[in-house]
């Protein structure tokens, strides 16, 4: 890759520019340094304005003992830059090795994940030849908290977090999204008719936010029905915001319907910078050359456009796109439409060659940036209200293998101080089981067991928690049971 390694990248006929925008490049493992190579290459001819830093990410710091992929100089140079294009790695099989992606977005703030899916027709082949959506999905918290426990023989947990604050930020950045880039519709897609306190957070802050874009159509669906439709029908959706898992999710689903995940770019941005890559993986099994390199081009041209370089942008685009049109392919994309099947170099040789040239079919790329500036996501007024927050009581879960759901609630009762919350509900795996359960419910060694009453204190539950103890009750955890302004902050039991 030497021969693209220039300090400061000159424009399309060689002559260094005197400012350059630094920016830090992971090459990454398998195809990733091919590809990486192919796009800067492209980037140089086009005349960006880059200072490139190379740091090395990914396989071999994890077997150097980099349990997290990413070594003290790599985050160095993120720090100073704000901006890395990274190419696809490889994470060692076996356990103890963190996610690089996860470890990336949290310690760097990068909240929203942006990926724009549409088809490139009738170059490339797709049953959806009308999709052109962006998906927005929340990147730090839901179950991607990564908080996970084994608590009995037979049951393990992974906390769902839904925050406020973290709902608001990705929802504006959805609304500012479409704002800015002329799209008219935002899709909100949730699971609150069961998870209606995580969820249903989620909901209510959509909508919140949504009155104060009354200019934009607004829709929320629940998940299972929206991303049975979007397969259907994806040309009737804009803009997609959605908690982390259904979006990491929808957003790969809505990648293969393009026609080929190598045409794949992804944007990962927050207040501590902004990543760029490639959608796809590694591939260390795909033979050399042969890889699509758009995917991480493309994330190079939002990259160019992040740092203000917007008419380099639409050169290296409109000559993108003049290459599909001529039939220059990788072999992901061949088809009847192919005039040439190209590997990776001859592919970034043929954008190079068409720097400059308008697509005819496409639509071409637009050298300005948006008239309509993008404003940070802030947190409003109603992220930090306070409301009447009263103890009621406390679900203690406990680990029993000792005789039915009667029989644990007898010494539940027998164990409980008298004065304090008493046992009005246990349950196994959600669903209600004393008292009147059902005894077709599968039940297992991990029970939920509610105890309330009125004018609950905290010493009250660490009094019934030390007579479980004395009685040899094994409890793992305990989750205390608030209302707020007078509304139940907990579900109840299914069944119940």
């Amino acid at each position: 890759m030497s021969s693209v390694l220039d300090p400061i990248f000159g424009n399309a006929t060689g002559t260094r520019k005197p400012v350059a925008t630094p920016i830090t490049v992971a090459p990454g493992d398998g195809i990733g340094p091919e590809i990486t190579e192919a796009v800067l290459r492209i980037l140089q001819a086009a005349g960006a304005s880059i200072a490139p830093e190379f740091v090395e990410v990914g396989e071999r710091v994890y077997r150097s003992g980099n349990t997290s992929g990413i070594p003290e100089d790599a985050w160095a140079s993120i720090d100073r830059t704000g901006v890395l294009l990274k190419g696809p790695i490889t994470t060692p099989q076996g356990g103890g090795y963190k996610s690089l992606n996860v470890t990336m977005r949290k310690t760097l703030g990068l909240y929203a994940n942006v990926r724009p899916c549409r088809s490139w027709k009738p170059v490339v082949s797709s049953r959806h030849p009308d999709m052109d959506v962006v998906i927005i999905r929340e990147n730090e918290e839901d179950l991607y908290a990564g908080i996970e426990h084994r608590q009995t023989e037979d049951v393990a947990q992974c906390l769902k977090l839904i925050t406020r604050k973290g709902s608001e930020r990705i929802i504006r950045y959805a609304f500012e999204y479409a704002r800015t880039q002329g799209r008219q519709r935002v899709t909100c897609m949730v699971k609150d008719n069961i998870m209606k306190i995580t969820d249903g957070l989620f909901h209510r802050v959509f909508e919140e936010v949504a009155a104060e874009y009354p200019q934009i159509e607004t829709n929320v669906q629940i998940i299972d029905f929206g991303m049975a439709n979007f397969v259907h029908r994806p040309e009737s959706y804009d803009v997609i915001v959605l908690p982390n898992l259904y979006g990491d999710i929808l957003s790969d689903v809505a990648a293969q319907m393009t026609g080929s995940v190598g045409m794949g770019g992804s944007i990962n941005i927050g207040n501590g910078g902004a990543l760029f890559e490639a959608i796809h993986g590694s591939a260390p099994d795909l033979p050399r050359d042969v890889a699509n390199p758009s995917g991480l081009l493309l994330a190079g041209v939002e990259m160019l456009r992040h740092i203000g370089q917007h008419p380099v942008a639409a050169r290296v685009m409109n000559a993108w796109l003049a290459t599909l049109e001529d039939g220059i392919h990788t072999v992901d994309i061949a088809s009847e439409q192919t005039e040439k099947r190209v590997g990776t170099r001859e592919f970034a040789d043929a954008v190079i060659e068409r720097l400059g040239r308008v697509p005819e079919s496409f639509t071409a790329a637009e050298a300005e940036a948006p008239s309509e500036p993008m404003r940070l996501p802030h947190l409003s007024e109603r992220s930090v209200e306070s409301a009447t927050k009263v103890l009621v009581g406390v679900d203690v879960f406990l680990d029993w293998r000792d005789g039915s759901a009667e029989e644990l609630a007898a010494r539940l009762k027998a164990a409980a101080p008298a004065g304090g919350p008493q046992l009005v509900m246990i349950t196994n795996r959600g669903v209600k089981v004393w008292p009147q359960g059902n005894p077709k419910t599968l039940c297992t060694d991990h029970w939920r067991c509610r105890f309330q009453g009125n004018a609950v204190t905290h010493q009250q539950i660490v009094a019934l928690l030390s007579s479980f103890a004395e009685a040899g009750l094994d409890f793992i955890k305990t989750e205390h049971l608030y209302t707020f302004d007078g509304q139940a902050g907990y579900s109840l039991g299914q069944g119940q």
